[in-house]
C-alpha cells in the first residue's frame, strides 16, 4: 500500500489502483500522519489542520472516527496507525509516501557526481507529481503553509534537473515543465534564466532572444528594476552563439549613474509614478488653480475613487510647478482611510513645525497652539502644501498655511464638501481614465501591435477594470507575462471573477480588488498571509523581522513572502530591508484580516507587541543594562530580533522604528493589552532620550501611562509615572515633572524593589530641577541607602550617576568624584551605556571642581568621543557645550568657540533650532574677542577637527 498527496490525495494498492478516501477531513488526517510518518502528531495539530484555530465541541471524537476509518484501510498492509498519549503515530516505510520518496530522491540526486544520473533522478521524482500537493484537504492555514513549503520544493528540484539536463545538451527537455512555471509564476528571474537557456540550447535563439526580452520589460513595468545577473548571463550564453540572429541581439542595459534631486526649501517631494499617462486636461486645472497665475490662498481638492491615480497625478503636476513656491514645500499622507492607524492631526501639525525649523522643546503639546504657531510660521512664506489621502475637512483645516502666495493641494475619496463652503475650495473630480488614455496605458505595458490585434478586446479589458490605472496596470502586466495569452483569454478570467467576488461598481473600488484578488491566487501561501497580517503592523514600513513575528516563521520563509510580495508591486523595498505598502494594499489586507476570527486577529497583534517587547528591550538594555530588571518573558517569542550589537545600531533601529512603536503602544492600550503595552513604552523611554525624540516620546509615555493605570498594579503606574516625569523635564515643564515624580515616588511601597528605586531617582533630579537641592541630596542619599539593602548594582550606576550630578551642584567635588567613578566601575562591560558617559561628564566636571585641570580634559574629551562613537547626537550636543564651558574657563577661548560651532552643528541635526541659534551667537561673540589671527585661521581648523572627528 502506498500514501499519494503530490496529486489527489489517496491510498494505492500493490497493483497501482487508486484507492479513493472520501472526505477532505479524513484526507487531511491521512496527508498528515504520511507526512509525519514515524514521528507522534500531536492532537492540536490535526484540529489546526481541520479547522484552523475553531475547532467544534465535538472535534476530538470526529478525528477519532476518521482515525478508525483510515485503519479499516490499512489492515493487512504494512502501515498502521497507533494511537499515543499525546495523538497517532502512522509507522511504514517512509518511502511508501510518495512525499518522501520524492525527497530521497532529489537527495541523491543533489550527491550524484554524473549529471546524466542525476538528471534521471530528478526526472524520477518530479514524475511522481501528478496534480497540485495537498489541494484536496481543508483550506486551513496549516494546509496552506504545507503545500506552500512542497511547492517550493518542486520548483527547487525543476531548476535543479534543468542545471543538469544543460550540462549534458538536453536543455530542450525542460521546456514543457519550465514554461508551465513561467505560466504560473512569471516574474521568477531563476525560471526565465533557464528556459532562455534551453531555448537557446534547442536551436531557438530568436525565441530566447524574445523571452529575455518580455521578462526585462515586465520586471522594469511592475517593479522598476533591471534583469539581475543570472538572467544577464542567460541573455550573453545566447549573444556569444553565432546561431543568434543579430537583429534580434541586445545587450542588457547599463545602469545610469542616479542624478542628484533638487532640494528644496523644506523637504522633497514624493518620486514620480513611472509609466505616467494622460491627464492633460487634469494637470492644466491645477495650473490654473494653484500655478503661477493662482489666486491668494488657493486651495484645490482632488477627489475621486481608490487607484483612480490621484496621488500620481498630484505629484507629477507638484514637480512641474514646485519652482514656483519660493520657500519650498510641505507634504504629508495622512491616511484617512487607514482603518489601523490614520494620521493624527496634531501630530502632523507638530511634523510640519519640525520642518518649518522648530525645536522639539518649542513645540507645544496641545493641537489648537500647534495650529497658532504654524499660522503664525506660515504667514511671511510663499509654501506648496500637498496632503494626501485626507479623509474629512475636520482633520486639514488646521493645516492650511496663512501666506496668501501659499498653496494647497489635497486628495480624498471624499467630496470634502465642507472646504468648498468654508475656505472656497476649488474641487476635481478625478474620474477614470478616458478609454484612449487608458489603452494608451495599456499600450505601454502589451506594445501597440498586440491590442491592434484584438481592439474590440482590449477597449472590453479597459472597461472591465473600470479604466482606472491601478487595475490596468495589474491586468497588463499579467498580459505580458504570457504571451501566448489572447486579450480575450485574460478577459474570461476576469468575467469569472466577478461571479464569484463583487461585481464591478461606478465607484471602481471592486475593480482594484478584484485586480488584487487575481494577483493574490498568484502568491504562495506565507505571503497571501502575510497581506492580510500586515494589517496589524501600524507604522508605514515592515522589515524581515517583524515580517517572521507576524507570521511565526523562520526569517528565511519572511524574506521570501516580503519578496513574492515585492514582486508582485503590493510592496516596495524603500530601502535596503526595508518595505513600504500603499494605502489600498493596506485596505485590502484589512478585509482579509476582518475574515478570520477575532481570536486569531487579537493573537497576530500580541505576536507584534511581544516582537516589539524583545526587540526595545535588546536596545534599552545597551543603553541601561539595569532596565533589563523590568522585562517580562513574552508569550511567542520572536524567530529573529533585528541585530543590535552596539549603542549605535540600537538608535538607529529606534530611529525607523519610532512612529511603529509609538502607534503600536497605542493600538495595544486600545485593545486591551496593556501590561504589554505600559511596558514596551518603558522600555522605549530610554531609546527616546538616546534618539533626542522628546516631543514623541511624551506622546508614547502618555499611552503607556494610561495602559499602566488599567492594570492596577501600582508599581507600573510609579514606572510610567516617573518616565513621563523625566520626559516633560526634557520638555522643560519643571513644575509639571515634579508633580509626577511625587506622586509616582508616593505610589511605590518597600516590596516594588527596582520601580521605588526608580522612581526615588527621578523624584530627587525634579527637585533640583526646581531648586531644591538640599531635598533633592537627602532623597539621593535615601535611594543610595535603599539601593544597598536591595543589592542592584546595575541600578546603582544610574543612582550613583544622578548622585553625582547633585554633588557637583552643591560643590561637593570629592564626593561627586567617588559617585562618578563608583558608576563607572559598575556600568564597566558597557562603555557606551547613557549613564555610563553621564557618570563620565560628572567625572569630569568634580576634576575640575578640585583643580585637576588636566584630567579633567582627558575626562571630557573621552566623553565626546564615546558620545560621538555611540551616534547618541542629543548627549553628544550638551557634551560639546559643556566642554566647551570647560575651555572658556581655562583660558582657551577659541578651542571653547570651536566646540561650540560643533554643539550647533549637531542641534541642527536634530532639529533643535532654538540651541542651536543661542549657541551660535555663543560662539560669534567668543569670535569677535579673538585676535584676528586666531579668528580667521584657528577656529575653522578646529572647527574642521571636530567635524571630521564626529563623522568618523
Amino acid at each position: 500500500m502506498r500514501i499519494r498527496l503530490l496529486g489527489p490525495t489517496e491510498l494505492r494498492a500493490a497493483d497501482g489502483r487508486g484507492i479513493p478516501v472520501p472526505g477532505a477531513k479524513r484526507r487531511g488526517v491521512l496527508a498528515l500522519l504520511a507526512l509525519e510518518i514515524g514521528r507522534c502528531v500531536r492532537v492540536e495539530r490535526f484540529y489546526h489542520l481541520l479547522w484552523d484555530e475553531a475547532p467544534p465541541a465535538q472535534a476530538k471524537a470526529v478525528l477519532q472516527g476518521h482515525v478508525a476509518a483510515l485503519r479499516k484501510h490499512l489492515t493487512g498492509t504494512a502501515l498502521t496507525v497507533e494511537t499515543r498519549s499525546a495523538g497517532y503515530l502512522l509507522t511504514g516505510d517512509p518511502e511508501a509516501v510518495d512525499v518522501h520518496r520524492f525527497r530521497a530522491l532529489t537527495a541523491h540526486a543533489g550527491e550524484e557526481p554524473d549529471d546524466g544520473a542525476a538528471a534521471g533522478r530528478y526526472g524520477e521524482a518530479l514524475r511522481l507529481w501528478e496534480g497540485d500537493a495537498l489541494a484536496d484537504l481543508p483550506d486551513t492555514e496549516l494546509r496552506r503553509d504545507l503545500a506552500g513549503r512542497l511547492e517550493h520544493a518542486h520548483e527547487q528540484t525543476v531548476h535543479d534537473w534543468t542545471e543538469r539536463l544543460l550540462r549534458i545538451g538536453q536543455g530542450a527537455t525542460a521546456l514543457p515543465v519550465l514554461e508551465q512555471q513561467l505560466h504560473t509564476e512569471w516574474l521568477q528571474e531563476p525560471t526565465a534564466a533557464l528556459l532562455v537557456r534551453c531555448l537557446h540550447q534547442a536551436g531557438r535563439p530568436a525565441e530566447a532572444l524574445r523571452l529575455y526580452h518580455r521578462s526585462r520589460s515586465g520586471l522594469a513595468t511592475e517593479l522598476g528594476l533591471r534583469p539581475g545577473p543570472t538572467l544577464q548571463a542567460a541573455l550573453a550564453t545566447v549573444l556569444a552563439d553565432e546561431r543568434a540572429t543579430a537583429g534580434h541581439a541586445r545587450a542588457p542595459d547599463r545602469a545610469e549613474p542616479a542624478r542628484p534631486l533638487p532640494r528644496p526649501a523644506v523637504r522633497p517631494l514624493p518620486r514620480r509614478t513611472p509609466g505616467f499617462v494622460g491627464r492633460t486636461a487634469e494637470l492644466g486645472w491645477l495650473d490654473r488653480a494653484c500655478g503661477a497665475e493662482r489666486p491668494d490662498h488657493a486651495l484645490a481638492v482632488v477627489i475621486g475613487a481608490a487607484g483612480a491615480g490621484k496621488t500620481a497625478t498630484v505629484v507629477r503636476w507638484a514637480h512641474t510647478a514646485a519652482g514656483g513656491f519660493r520657500d519650498g514645500h510641505l507634504h504629508h499622507d495622512l491616511r484617512g482611510f487607514d482603518p489601523a492607524h490614520p494620521s493624527d492631526p496634531a501630530e502632523v501639525l507638530g511634523r510640519f513645525l519640525r520642518m518649518l525649523g522648530l525645536a522639539e522643546a518649542e513645540i507645544p503639546e496641545d493641537r489648537a497652539r500647534r495650529g497658532a504657531l504654524y499660522r503664525e510660521l506660515t504667514a511671511e512664506r510663499e509654501l506648496l502644501v500637498l496632503l494626501d489621502n485626507v479623509r474629512s475637512a475636520a482633520d486639514v483645516t488646521e493645516l492650511l498655511p496663512a501666506g496668501p502666495r501659499s498653496a494647497t493641494v489635497m486628495t480624498s475619496r471624499n467630496s470634502l464638501e465642507d472646504l468648498i463652503v468654508t475656505e472656497g475650495a476649488a474641487l476635481l473630480r478625478l474620474e477614470a481614465l478616458p478609454e484612449t488614455d487608458a489603452l494608451d496605458l495599456l499600450a505601454q505595458v502589451l506594445g501597440e501591435r498586440r491590442l491592434a490585434a484584438e481592439p474590440a478586446a482590449a477597449r472590453r479589458l479597459a472597461g472591465l477594470c473600470d479604466h482606472l490605472p491601478l487595475a490596468l496596470r495589474i491586468a497588463a502586466a499579467r498580459l505580458a507575462a504570457q504571451p501566448s495569452w489572447t486579450v480575450g483569454q485574460l478577459i474570461a478570467e476576469v468575467e469569472d471573477e466577478r461571479t464569484r467576488l463583487p461585481a464591478l461598481d461606478a465607484l471602481g473600488g471592486v475593480s482594484v480588488r478584484s485586480a488584487l484578488n487575481l494577483t493574490l491566487r498568484r502568491l504562495p501561501p506565507a505571503a497571501v498571509r502575510l497581506v492580510a497580517l500586515l494589517a496589524v503592523a501600524p507604522g508605514p514600513e515592515i522589515d524581515v523581522p517583524t515580517a517572521a513575528a507576524l507570521l511565526a516563521a523562520p526569517p528565511g520563509e519572511a524574506r521570501r513572502a516580503l519578496g513574492a510580495l515585492t514582486a508582485h508591486h503590493l510592496l516596495t523595498e524603500t530601502a535596503a530591508g526595508r518595505y513600504g505598502r500603499h494605502d489600498l494594499i493596506r485596505l485590502y489586507g484589512r478585509e482579509l484580516l476582518d475574515a478570520d476570527p477575532p481570536a486569531r486577529r487579537h493573537r497576530a497583534l500580541v505576536r507584534l507587541l511581544d516582537y516589539y517587547l524583545a526587540a526595545a528591550g535588546a536596545g534599552a538594555g545597551l543603553l541601561q543594562p539595569h532596565l533589563t530588571e523590568f522585562e517580562r518573558p513574552v508569550a511567542f517569542p520572536p524567530p529573529v530580533l533585528p541585530e543590535l550589537p552596539d549603542v549605535r545600531s540600537a538608535l538607529d533601529w529606534f530611529r525607523a522604528e519610532e512612529p511603529t512603536v509609538r502607534a503600536l503602544v497605542a493600538a495595544g492600550t486600545a485593545a486591551g493589552e496593556d501590561e504589554r503595552s505600559w511596558l514596551l513604552a518603558f522600555l522605549a523611554n530610554c531609546l527616546y532620550f538616546g534618539a533626542g525624540q522628546l516631543t514623541d516620546r511624551l506622546d508614547c509615555l502618555r499611552h503607556g501611562l494610561a495602559a499602566a493605570t488599567r492594570t492596577g498594579d501600582p508599581a507600573a503606574r510609579a514606572l510610567l509615572e516617573a518616565a513621563t516625569a523625566r520626559a516633560l523635564s526634557g520638555k522643560r515643564r519643571p513644575a509639571a515633572a515634579l508633580v509626577l515624580a511625587r506622586r509616582a515616588e508616593e505610589r511605590t511601597r518597600e516590596h516594588d524593589g527596582p520601580a521605588q528605586i526608580y522612581a526615588m531617582g527621578v523624584l530627587a533630579v525634579a527637585l533640583a530641577d526646581r531648586g531644591d537641592l538640599a531635598e533633592a541630596l537627602r532623597l539621593s542619599d535615601a535611594t543610595v541607602r535603599r539601593l544597598d539593602e536591595l543589592g542592584l548594582n546595575r541600578a546603582g550606576a544610574a543612582v550613583l550617576s544622578n548622585a553625582a550630578t547633585l554633588a557637583n551642584l552643591s560643590g561637593e567635588g570629592p564626593t561627586a568624584l567617588r559617585d562618578a567613578r563608583e558608576a563607572r566601575r559598575l556600568l564597566a562591560p558597557y562603555p557606551h551605556a547613557t549613564f555610563h558617559l553621564l557618570a563620565l561628564v560628572e567625572e569630569a566636571q568634580a576634576l575640575r571642581l578640585l583643580g585637576r585641570v588636566e584630567e579633567s580634559e582627558r575626562a571630557w574629551l573621552e566623553a565626546a568621543a564615546r558620545c560621538r562613537a555611540s551616534a547618541a547626537r542629543h548627549l553628544e550636543a550638551a557634551v560639546e557645550q559643556r566642554f566647551a564651558d570647560f575651555l572658556l574657563s581655562t583660558g582657551r577661548p577659541a578651542e571653547a568657540a570651536a566646540r561650540l560651532r560643533t554643539a550647533v552643528e549637531l542641534y541642527g541635526e536634530l532639529g533643535d533650532t532654538g540651541s542651536a541659534a543661542e549657541l551660535g551667537a555663543r560662539a560669534a561673540a567668543i569670535e569677535r574677542e579673538l585676535p584676528p589671527q586666531t579668528a580667521t585661521e584657528r577656529i575653522p581648523r578646529a572647527a574642521r577637527i571636530g567635524r571630521s572627528a564626529r563623522t568618523a
